[in-house]
């Protein structure tokens, strides 16, 4: 679906690829500076699964799709456009060092349009450890970000499925919302003695073994985890660390090359490498923003970072005008 029709040949100022929080954001600054600007958006927010987004000034609680629904109103109130939902299939360098991109429009179609510069907000895809059941409750009880689910599950029985070594900071991050937390070993090695200290002085509980599947009750809620062994882990949420990747498809053809994040010798998935004041990545002319350039990213942040990135657009296309415009005299100036 086309949300606005353009009315002159498919030529823009700035292409921006992701329709969520960073990209629209992006977007309404750079259409409110007056530049033509179109959106590409898939359609697929990561947040889709969650019902509540939490920690945007104003919007705490507002459902993610609410969001996004103002926020395409708002770039479309300053004449942005919107094609959704749509997919770039195909992306190239142009001899003016503008770029053309290949986009499928669903089942209207496809358009060939072209864009002096592109901003990337194409947000990243989780990955969830291999265990039945998880995927069924992703963005409800299974979560994994405390400042975006806490609240709402403070107080109860808490289980992080330990994938790696920072599940152990997991846990000692979710005892502050619940003194009820189990740290479940799975795939990860079992805690050193001082780190099991240093659990216990939180109040967490560390349980061995390899967890199966998702306990649920005859209400289809998350009612445990099960382990190998028979037994079951009492809870009403697990936390998981999904690995993360950024979404990239048909842009790689540019040379946009996705680089893995690291922490504390753990991989925790792949973002895009870019500037994270500018958004400039190393492709010339591309821009990056969001989970797509910062895999921690929150709602709020990805926002700010699209505000970032759409006006450092939208001065570096002046700067390039500015260059390329013909002196005084071959304007007739006096």
């Amino acid at each position: 679906m086309t949300e606005q029709t353009p009315a002159t040949p498919d030529r823009y100022d700035v292409a921006v690829i992701g329709g969520g929080p960073a990209g629209l954001s992006g977007a309404l600054v750079l259409a409110r500076s007056r530049r033509r600007v179109v959106v590409i958006d898939a359609a697929q927010p990561r947040n889709a699964p969650a019902a509540h987004a939490h920690n945007y000034l104003t919007r705490d609680g507002a459902p993610p799709a609410e969001i996004l629904a103002a926020g395409r109103e708002e770039v479309l109130r300053y004449g942005g456009e919107i094609l959704r939902p749509a997919t770039v299939t195909g992306a190239r360098r142009r001899p003016d060092e503008s770029f053309d991109l290949d986009v499928s429009l669903d089942q209207a179609g496809a358009r060939t349009l072209t864009a002096r510069r592109l901003l990337v907000a194409t947000g990243v895809v989780d990955e969830l450890p291999d265990v039945p059941g998880l995927a069924e409750h992703w963005g409800s009880a299974v979560l994994h970000c405390p400042y975006c689910h806490g609240w709402e599950v403070r107080d109860r029985p808490i289980a992080v499925l330990a994938t790696n070594r920072l599940a152990e900071h997991q846990a000692l991050l979710w005892s502050q919302w619940s003194d009820r937390v189990t740290l479940v070993t799975h795939t990860a090695p079992a805690p050193t003695e001082e780190r099991r200290r240093r659990l216990a002085a939180r109040g967490v509980t560390v349980v061995e073994g390899r967890a199966t599947g998702v306990a649920t009750g005859a209400d289809s809620t998350l009612r445990g985890l099960d382990l190998a062994d028979g037994g079951t882990v009492d809870c009403r949420a697990v936390v998981v660390a999904p690995r993360v990747t950024a979404r990239l498809g048909a842009l790689t053809a540019l040379g946009l090359t996705p680089t893995e994040v690291v922490r504390d010798g753990e991989v925790l998935g792949t973002q895009l490498d870019a500037d994270p004041l500018t958004g400039r990545t190393a492709v010339p002319g591309v821009h990056a923003a969001g989970n797509a350039a910062s895999v921690h990213e929150h709602v709020v942040g990805a926002a700010a970072a699209g505000v970032r990135a759409g006006t450092l657009i939208n001065m570096d296309l002046i700067e390039a005008d500015t260059e390329a415009a013909p002196p005084p005299a071959a304007r007739g100036d006096r």
